[in-house]
């Protein structure tokens, strides 16, 4: 048995259709338990997003919203779109936004809990995510010991798609070979990484929000030329996300499954991995970084990966997989084929955009590509990071962390010569596991972020800006807040 049928193995496991059925159950709970806090708080979200509360311990709240987005918006929002449509149909896309509309209420109580049980690391920043919460909130030590020890290995795995987007699309598009890019990018991402999360926040608030907009701006070029299609994408998407598509019948399995993996690894809603950098935000209010981590899930999923699902559908230059072959598929196991021998990810979004724009839609894709795989990068490093510091009691010595840089950087050097669908399935395994932990513990753990949304609405009530007092709503282990 070689390595792709390990990885696949386990991947069958791991995502099994329990996962996918807990992930939207539990978006539908928690949107219920907030009522609907997605849709009735939006207002407050874009009012907060832009507040320039930091101080030495942490970062402002859109920096921390800049390093989380720099997660979230990445190949997932090109490639992952890709491969949700090769492998689940069109229909997969609907399912990612209900994930995503459902996802954002499961945000929201990770990263309140997150700022409620932040603490400060050795250098007297702000440090927190699922791990702390588990250990303070649940007083479970082994189970957070257990999901840090995840969420390590995740991040290494996750930045492997990354990296392997990035020599892929500079490959395709300069014919640059793979050796010599992943050679670069590791010298670069080494230089970062000493400079610690003020740094990974600085690169990422002025790089998330121009590579998006470029991006976002091409698409709606492409998608003007392509005007007349774009009811026909629309129609196409939902008959095929309910099974009622004559090409996509079979599939509507396929397509919630793809749908919702590729929905959690896009805006990573309830897999815990935006609640790190939410605790790093100075804020006077948990609520607060939980509404602005809220909004970071619909400007992933509702507006740069519907950009992508339509640049690549509305062109019709994608190919769909037949979901009763396992395996690495190919041409003979085609059920729709508009791009013959082109591997599913960003070759699709490179070909699409190449259609309407001859001459300028490869290299075009290859430079958005760059950055938002190169962010997203770095925030998985910070997320890592986290998580070694808490193993560490927050004291981490220089030659566990230097150690653990060059592994880091060894599982990203490894996948971005590899196999797309090797890189892709080992970051498909993180995401599940790191799923499976946080989801179980902030459904044990709900209490104290649903008292505090209690404690900030009636605040707001009192035309007060809300401030956060542990005591209040009788929560403990909250050393920050208590100091």
């Amino acid at each position: 048995m070689n390595i792709e049928s390990i990885v696949n193995t386990i991947l069958g496991v791991v995502w099994s259709p329990y996962l996918v059925v807990l992930c939207l159950l539990t978006g539908l709970y928690f949107s219920v338990r907030t009522r609907f806090i997605q849709l009735r708080a939006l207002p407050d979200m874009l009012r907060l997003m832009f507040r320039h509360e930091r101080s030495d311990a942490g970062v402002s709240p859109f920096q921390a919203l800049s390093i989380s987005l720099s997660s979230r918006v990445g190949v997932g929002n090109i490639a992952g779109v890709a491969m949700a449509i090769a492998f689940g149909g069109p229909g997969a896309i609907f399912w990612m936004w209900i994930v995503a509309f459902l996802g954002a209420s499961s945000a929201f109580i990770e990263s309140t809990l997150a700022q409620i049980y932040k603490d400060r690391d050795g250098k007297g920043q702000y440090r927190g995510g699922p791990a702390y919460y588990i250990e303070k909130g649940l007083g479970q030590r082994w189970y957070a010991v257990l999901f840090a020890l995840v969420t390590v290995l995740a991040g290494a795995m996750l930045a492997g798609t990354q990296s392997n987007a990035i020599t892929s699309a500079v490959n395709e598009a300069w014919g640059v070979p793979t050796m010599t890019t992943t050679a670069v990018l590791l010298v670069v991402l080494g230089v970062i990484f000493i400079g610690g999360v003020r740094r990974i926040a600085r690169v990422a608030e002025w790089v998330v929000p121009l590579m998006a907009v470029a991006y976002l701006l091409v698409a709606a070029l492409v998608m003007v030329l392509n005007a007349d299609k774009v009811p026909e994408v629309i129609m196409l998407v939902l008959r095929s996300a309910f099974g009622v598509d004559a090409a996509f019948g079979a599939m509507i399995g396929t397509a919630i499954q793809w749908g919702v993996r590729r929905g959690v690894l896009s805006n990573e809603a309830g897999m815990g991995s935006g609640a790190h950098p939410a605790a790093a935000a100075e804020v006077s209010h948990p609520v607060k970084q939980g509404l602005v981590q809220s909004f970071s899930v619909y400007i992933d999923t509702m507006v740069v990966c519907s950009a992508t699902a339509f640049l690549i559908l509305s062109t019709g230059l994608y190919n769909v997989y037949d979901p009763a072959v396992n395996g690495i598929p190919d041409e003979a196991r085609l059920l729709l084929g508009n791009l013959p021998g082109v591997e599913a990810g960003p070759r699709f979004v490179q070909h699409a955009v190449e259609s309407a724009l001859p001459g300028f839609g490869r290299s075009f894709v290859a430079l958005a590509i760059l950055p938002f795989a190169f962010t997203t990068i770095l925030a998985l490093y910070y997320m890592a990071e986290t998580n070694v510091s808490y193993l560490c009691r927050d004291r981490p010595t220089p030659w566990v962390m230097g150690s653990f840089q060059l592994l880091f950087l060894a599982a990203t050097g490894y996948s971005a010569v590899n196999s797309a669908t090797v890189a892709w399935s080992l970051g498909d395994i993180g995401v599940g596991l790191m799923s499976w932990l946080n989801i179980i513990a902030i459904l044990l753990l709900q209490g104290p972020a649903l008292a505090a949304l209690r404690d900030y609405e009636a605040q707001k009530r009192k035309q007060r800006d809300p401030l956060f007092r542990p005591q209040t709503i009788g929560v403990s282990n909250t050393r920050v807040w208590e100091s």
